[in-house]
């Protein structure tokens, strides 16, 4: 379904690519290291004879061109404005693209497909104060998209039929009460639906007709929330999950509709199954990926599995599959190597040809990176934590000034990918210090469920406890540490500066929640689903609402005695500019000190490379002043 493009494309463009050692001594530009790259997320045609990426128009903004497979004759064919274009995919006519965008960062994403010939944009789903979500797309219905809209309910996403030949859209099946996701069948058939329920967790419906109710085949408890059906088998009998029902990870596992019962086929004791590989054209599941120390593809299919030791002759590498054509012949990969920015390869199966494409990023080549590793670290309860350490080029390698790198979610976990930030924190002299706090995903289920309704608690005594570990190592020094993230890493500076003053020197929140209370209250209409899930892991609006100020940071605000640079998006609908406003008004009330940022044109996190420049400069002088750590003049 959608030729996993909803997955892939969300594999991070902005990566940059190559690096061999010729300047390790100078700083990095930001302007190098930020903003829009040269060429990114590469995909092959379906029909295996053109090229599309993602580059910058002649005024800044990233927009779709296309070029033969050696990436002559580029053409820019679409004509986004604003933030630009951050997911697109190819129509199985190879004629045109789609891609979906919003409005300055307010997330009411519209469909929108271009014809390569006329260059002609034209917005599919026109429709104000709408979100919209690619559902299916199959080759043998290549003219038909089964898309969800929350046109008539903001909280619940309908399924409609789109047409892209003429535009027209039906209607095609009522979401129910809490439906959270759809599954379509190899006919574009809706036959599944993943459903909330007022226990916390999950459940699983699917109809053999439109004229059938549904009927639920699984039902899961909140812990096993991490679940996520994959496809349906192709005679229907059955569907492929992740699912950590029965297992202590999330596993892949076979539900027999008929009889209910599940069968795992696949596991690992430690880590979690976290992504699928579908053949382009049958949608057969051929392999699926595991993220340990980084990523690693298991296949499934004998042949594809020749495929994969191709694609993994990279040493010490992890590969992401970004694209094939249907006849599963030519890839695009993207290849990233510990120290190295990654690259983008076009291999060819028949000729076993693996072809150099292009790095996004070309004028990092010039500077030496560096290897980020991975950590573990037992927390003042006796749980074992992990994460990662990046530390500076240099002999020095002992009381250095870090920056505690906060990953948003929480729900998520960092990773070994290349990240921009965190080369540009150790080329300034810092060690970067991330930690997969407990409620952090990938782990398990135990350490997925050990942050139940410990946000600003014990998920913030494990950051505690990994900057307290490493100072005893006289890795980092105890008295120049920041705390930093986005989202609720966010809400975890505001924490650490808040809950705990003395531990650390200053802090940056990028959109970050300061009270969980007006969060809650304003997050939006299609996050109601979540709230008995909500309700549990985080605190319940209804019953624990001093419970939940208890947590909130604006309530300790009178604590904060450190530096704090607060950068916020205006139009961010997750975490409302109220939640940065509020807490600004009153540190500087108290005479606290606070800097703010906002963009008027941004939302949860910043796109635009003029208002990624103005943060990253700002961030840089506000770390060198309080920790020291290297500047760009």
């Amino acid at each position: 379904m959608l030729q996993n493009l909803i997955i892939v494309l969300f594999i991070s463009f902005f990566l940059p690519t190559t690096s061999f050692a010729t300047q390790s001594s100078e700083l990095i530009p930001r302007s190098i290291l930020f903003g829009n790259p040269e060429k990114a997320l590469p995909t092959i045609s379906p029909d295996g004879k053109k090229i599309a990426y993602l580059a910058p128009n002649s005024e800044g903004v990233l927009n779709v061109w296309i070029a033969e497979l050696d990436l002559s004759s580029p053409k820019l064919v679409t004509k986004a404005k604003g933030q630009g274009i951050r997911n697109y995919f190819w129509h199985y006519d190879s004629q045109h693209v789609l891609y979906v965008k919003d409005f300055d960062g307010n997330e009411d994403a519209h469909l929108y497909i271009t014809d390569l010939k006329s260059d002609n944009d034209r917005d599919l789903t026109p429709y104000n104060d709408t979100k919209v979500s690619p559902i299916a797309y199959i080759p043998t219905r290549p003219d038909e998209m089964l898309i969800g809209m929350n046109l008539k309910n903001k909280a619940l996403f309908d399924v409609y039929r789109l047409n892209l030949a003429t535009g027209s859209i039906d209607f095609d099946t009522e979401c129910v009460a809490n439906g959270l996701g759809w599954m379509a069948d190899k006919d574009l058939f809706v036959r599944g639906l993943v459903v909330a329920e007022n226990d916390g967790g999950v459940s699983l419906h699917t109809r053999n007709s439109k004229n059938e109710p549904w009927a639920r085949m699984l039902q899961v408890g909140i812990e096993d929330f991490n679940f996520s059906p994959i496809s349906f088998s192709d005679d229907n009998t059955s569907i492929y999950v992740f699912t950590s029902l029965g297992t202590p990870t999330v596993s892949l596992q076979k539900l027999d509709l008929k009889t209910k019962k599940l069968e795992c086929i696949l596991q690992d004791a430690s880590f979690d199954m976290q992504s699928s590989y579908h053949h382009p054209k049958t949608n057969e599941l051929l392999a699926v990926a595991v993220e340990k120390e980084t990523l690693e593809w298991i296949s499934l299919d004998k042949t594809f599995e020749n495929t994969l030791k191709e694609l993994h002759k990279f040493p010490n590498s992890r590969v992401d599959i970004l694209a094939s054509d249907l006849d599963h012949n030519i890839f695009i990969v993207q290849v990233d190597q510990q120290g190295q920015v990654p690259k983008c390869y076009l291999y060819d199966r028949k000729q076993n040809a693996m072809k150099f494409l292009f790095t996004p990023r070309p004028k990092l080549s010039a500077y030496e990176l560096v290897k980020t590793e991975s950590i573990s670290f037992t927390a003042r309860d006796g749980m074992k934590l992990y994460g990662y350490l990046t530390l500076p080029l240099g002999s020095k390698k002992t009381n250095l000034p870090c920056v505690l790198m906060v990953h948003g979610g929480p729900w998520v976990r960092d990773c070994s990918r290349f990240s921009s930030p965190v080369q540009w924190l150790a080329n300034r002299g810092y060690a970067v210090l991330q930690v997969n706090y407990r409620g952090s995903t990938g782990y398990g289920k135990q350490y997925f469920l050990a942050g139940k309704k410990e946000w600003g608690a014990k998920m913030h005594d494990d950051l505690i406890d990994a900057k307290n570990h490493f100072a005893s190592l006289n890795v980092i020094d105890p008295k120049k540490i920041a705390i930093y993230g986005g989202s609720y890493g966010g809400y975890a500076t505001l924490c650490g500066l808040a809950f705990t003053p003395e531990e650390f020197a200053c802090g940056v929140d990028i959109v970050g929640p300061s009270n969980l209370v007006t969060l809650i209250e304003t997050e939006p209409k299609y996050w109601t689903p979540f709230r008995a899930f909500q309700a549990n892991f985080v605190g319940d609006i209804e019953t624990e609402k001093a419970f939940l100020e208890s947590r909130s940071p604006l309530f300790k605000a009178h604590q904060i005695t450190k530096p704090l640079l607060i950068a916020q998006g205006a139009n961010d609908p997750r975490v409302k500019k109220s939640e940065s406003d509020q807490i600004v008004e009153k540190m500087r009330q108290n005479n606290k000190p606070v800097e703010y940022i906002l963009f008027e044109n941004e939302g949860h996190g910043f796109l635009r490379p003029e208002n990624q420049y103005v943060f990253y400069e700002k961030a840089e002088k506000f770390l060198s002043l309080h920790l020291g750590g290297k500047a760009e003049q």
